[in-house]
């Protein structure tokens, strides 16, 4: 959350079907953006905290954070294209 690169974070859980769909796309996301962002995952199980903190009710939810606050969100699944370019709008 302190980085000076955007953040992008993916709340997942091991039983949730479209989580596993998402998952490869922010792995190849973790990839593609290394160096210029921050890419991580929070398994809500494990983490039910974090995930109280942010208010995740549905998952898979993935926030994208710039200077440690919230500036973006995607709540189901979504195509590379689409996360990409929530990542893309930060580095601009």
């Amino acid at each position: 959350m302190k980085s000076d690169k955007p953040v992008l974070v993916d709340f997942w859980a091991e039983w949730c079907g479209p989580c596993r769909m998402v998952g490869p796309i922010v792995e190849e996301l973790a990839k593609d953006y290394d160096g210029k962002a921050v890419v991580g995952k929070v398994d809500v199980d494990s983490n039910p905290n974090i995930s109280m903190q942010f208010g995740i009710r549905n998952i898979p939810t993935l926030l994208v954070f710039k200077n440690g606050q919230v500036v973006d969100k995607q709540v189901g699944v979504a195509p590379k294209a689409a996360l990409a370019g929530k990542l893309d709008k930060q580095l601009a």
